[in-house]
């Protein structure tokens, strides 16, 4: 390590700043702690991965009641029968003695509870068939959350089909009646997002919620415990006096941005290896699956929203997300020489990303007026509510254009001021700094 440069020399980032970034790396996928949370979060992840296997599971033996709503009394007549007869009448669809499905008949104020919210109207799903004037019959199955994806499969491709077929010949027994159509099914969830103002699928509304919760919960994990390690570093020199030697070696500059890209590529270790037995149990849960309850629909969550472009969108935000905070966290811990003040400053810091973590939940059911839309361009928060925004819903470009911005701006102030408060901070052993030496060294003066 050169060293630090002197007032008025040249303070070039190489290689300070990466013999920094190699100690802070190798310190900490090296520790026992790093290895036991890796196992940890692994074993976890994976368990996380197989919960639609354990859903179907209990699935199996559990009654779901769909509603019926129909245009008519023979329709609803057939489309009762039916489903019930052919949904519950082999061996595969009951477990134990329980069927499968149990379906009812919905009029008056119970259809009316079933157009406006499901669980008003105390079904699990429901079935509304209508039958045009050339005798098509068109469904919408409208899907509540405790319907599992197979059920739903079932009933909207087999049993919408079952009812069309004994409808039709019910309706045309003599000659020259009228050809058969295909039915239409349009499936739904009732409570899901709507993109452009059309309803998303049952399908499409679980995928894009899934990777909308995977991809904040990540964020989230990322800038919070791996910050606090950005802070936990700072203090540790301070207290165990290495931050001297260091100081006089390399510079403030050197040393911030050492410890973030060290302490970044840690985290980003620890997240693949979290991720990869991950989706290796995804790989082989369908396989899985088939061996113990034999044929059926698939188990593994569909990634049909996870593309290329919201891939981009997250490993940008994931980076400056990071970077965003670290700086923060890097300052903060240089103004603390214990492990206990470290602690007081830490709530604060972590409030500020959990308000922006609770808005991207709030993001995943759609919504995107108001105070959301406004936070998603706010830096501290756009890292969570923008990409949860892109995840559930369609977003202008220069909307995103203006997030990014606004964040690379931020990262920019932030990083001088950063920079400075570290510099002073760490040259205080036992003193507490008041807010006006906080405010001077942000200033430079």
């Amino acid at each position: 390590m050169t060293s630090a440069p002197g007032p008025g020399r040249p303070d070039p980032i190489l290689p300070n700043a990466l013999i920094v970034a190699r100690r802070e790396y190798g310190e900490r996928v090296r520790s026992r702690l790093f290895l036991l949370s890796t196992l940890l979060l692994a074993a976890l992840a994976v368990i996380v991965a197989f919960i639609p296997l354990f859903v179907r599971a209990v699935d199996r033996t559990t009654t779901t009641t769909i509603g019926i709503v129909a245009s008519d009394d023979e329709l609803a007549s057939h489309a009762t029968g039916v489903l019930d007869g052919f949904l519950n009448r082999d061996g595969t669809q009951v477990t134990d003695g329980v069927p499968a499905y149990s379906f009812v008949r919905l009029t008056g104020a119970g259809a009316e509870a079933a157009v406006g919210d499901i669980t008003d109207a105390g079904v699990d799903a429901v079935l509304f068939a209508e039958r045009s004037a050339d005798g098509r019959l068109d469904f919408r199955f409208r899907t509540g959350e405790t319907i599992g994806a197979d059920k739903i499969q079932v009933v909207s491709i087999a049993g919408t089909f079952a009812v069309a077929i004994l409808d039709w010949t019910s309706r045309n027994q003599g000659a020259g009646g009228e050809p058969f159509q295909m039915p239409g099914v349009n499936v739904e969830a009732a409570a899901g997002p709507t993109a452009g103002g059309v309803p998303l699928s049952a399908a499409e509304y679980a995928s894009r919620r899934i990777v909308g919760v995977v991809f904040v919960v990540l964020i989230f994990i990322t800038l919070v415990i791996y910050g606090m390690w950005v802070a936990a570093g700072v203090v540790a020199e301070k207290t165990s006096r290495v931050m001297e030697l260091m100081i006089s070696a390399a510079s403030p500059r050197q040393l911030v941005i050492g410890k973030v890209v060290g302490i970044g590529l840690a985290g980003l270790t620890q997240a693949v290896a979290i991720l990869a037995p991950a989706l290796a149990a995804i790989a082989i849960e369908d396989p899985l699956a088939r061996s113990l309850f034999g044929p059926g629909p698939s188990v593994a969550p569909s990634l049909a929203g996870l593309s290329v472009g919201l891939i981009g969108a997250f490993l940008a935000f994931f980076s400056l997300g990071f970077v965003l905070y670290a700086l923060i966290y890097a300052s903060a811990g240089s103004l603390v020489s214990r492990a206990e003040d470290l602690q007081m400053l830490a709530l604060p810091l972590s409030l500020v990303a959990i308000v922006g973590y609770v808005q991207a939940v709030m993001a995943l059911t759609g919504g995107t007026g108001g105070f959301i839309r406004i936070a998603s361009y706010v830096p501290f928060w756009s890292p969570f509510v923008m990409l949860t925004r892109l995840t559930v819903g369609r977003v202008e470009p220069w909307e995103v254009v203006l997030s990014f911005a606004l964040l690379v701006l931020a990262i920019a102030a932030t990083y001088v001021v950063a920079v400075r408060i570290y510099a002073a901070g760490v040259l205080l052993y036992g003193q507490r700094p008041g807010i006006r030496a906080i405010a001077a060294a942000a200033l430079g003066r």
